[in-house]
């Protein structure tokens, strides 16, 4: 006998929240899961928590939050958390600085623990009510401990932790198309580490919003990430397309 469970609310990872908007709460979560028995056994979880503050004075502070748990066969395949927080000030102009300060844990990539926090600054390129185009640079210091002390990148060999500085070049935009009824959206960003060796990291996403009632819309996206350096028998690309619905509120 086989027993599945489904879509309880929305996937984890949609449009994000803008800081540049002048609501002064906007708020997103969501979740999905899955639950299987008999021939294959699976258990999959999946969270998402995202939340934007502006109390009409210079500073706003967004954050944003995704969990992932995955187990195949009573077989462990992912445990993540992933937390980035921003601080900005005026996010309103065409071009203001930020703060941010990431946290993440990796099971699939053997990362027992990352996190990473820098500064930089955001150039507004486009801002309209149906396009949105922003483009931010930065710098951060990140720490990363992993559960294996061999990489890919025998530079690192012998230890379980990599520490190094990184810029990071960011894109993102959104497109409202045929009339309000699709939104479009995209991001992508690429980190140069600046170590003695190269040590790169990207991720593209890609995806569209359709609005269904009241804050309620149908989502789809495809997320590619590369990291060039990793625990020795990991793979360095991951690629994952998600579905489902969200509900977003604004105040």
């Amino acid at each position: 006998m086989t027993i599945v469970s489904g879509v309880l609310m929305c996937i984890p990872a949609v449009a994000q929240l803008n800081e540049s908007d002048t609501a002064r709460f906007q708020f997103r979560v969501g979740a999905t899961g899955a639950w299987q028995r008999g021939n294959v056994d699976l258990v999959v979880l999946r969270g998402r928590l995202e939340l934007v503050t502006n109390s009409r004075n210079p500073f706003v502070f967004k954050s944003q939050n995704n969990s992932l748990y995955q187990a195949f066969s009573g077989y462990k395949a992912d445990n993540d958390i992933n937390s980035r927080n921003y601080f900005y000030y005026h996010p309103f102009h065409t071009v203001y600085p930020f703060g941010m300060v990431y946290a993440q844990t990796n099971f699939r990539r053997q990362i027992d623990f990352r996190w990473f926090g820098g500064a930089g600054a955001t150039c507004q390129l486009v801002q309209k009510p149906t396009t949105n185009l922003k483009l931010s640079v930065s710098l951060v210091y990140e720490s990363t401990n992993f559960r294996n002390a061999e990489y890919n990148e025998v530079y690192y060999n012998g230890s379980n932790d990599i520490h190094l500085w990184r810029t990071t070049v960011y894109l993102a935009g959104w497109h409202h198309i045929f009339n309000h009824h699709l939104k479009l959206f995209y991001s992508a960003y690429w980190q140069p580490g600046l170590d003695e060796v190269t040590n790169h990291r990207a991720q593209v996403d890609v995806g569209i919003d359709f609005p269904v009632w009241k804050g309620l819309n149908m989502v789809a996206q495809y997320s590619y990430t590369y990291e060039q350096v990793v625990a020795s028998t990991i793979r360095q690309h991951d690629r994952i397309f998600t579905f489902g619905i969200s509900y977003q509120f604004k105040n």
